[in-house]
């Protein structure tokens, strides 16, 4: 059984690391994009993120913006399997709304 791996703070700390750091994309605002890009990624036995993938496309720089502020993301707590650390596979929406 694998204990899944934390953002420190939780998720509404990762949501708000998120949404302090983005920047919405020009190209995405000029054509009144919004929506979500669902990203996946691997958090590692130390808790960085490594294999980011964009899973589900919005476009417009959207993807890329996604991509480029999860790269900033501090160390998370790992997944524990047994009580020692593993990686494991992680999937999150990241919504892009432009009435924030």
């Amino acid at each position: 059984m694998v204990n899944p791996p934390k953002y420190p703070g939780g998720l509404d700390k990762l949501y708000k690391f998120l949404g302090d750091n983005m920047k919405y994309p020009k190209e995405a605002k000029d054509n009144k994009i919004q929506g979500k890009v669902f990203v996946g990624f691997t958090v590692q036995k130390d808790g960085s993120l490594a294999d980011i993938k964009v899973m589900r496309k919005l476009g417009y720089g959207t993807d890329e913006e996604a991509v480029r502020v999860l790269k900033l993301s501090p160390k998370w707590e790992p997944g524990l399997e047994n009580g020692r650390p593993v990686n494991v596979k992680y999937n999150i929406p990241i919504s892009f709304n432009l009435a924030r």
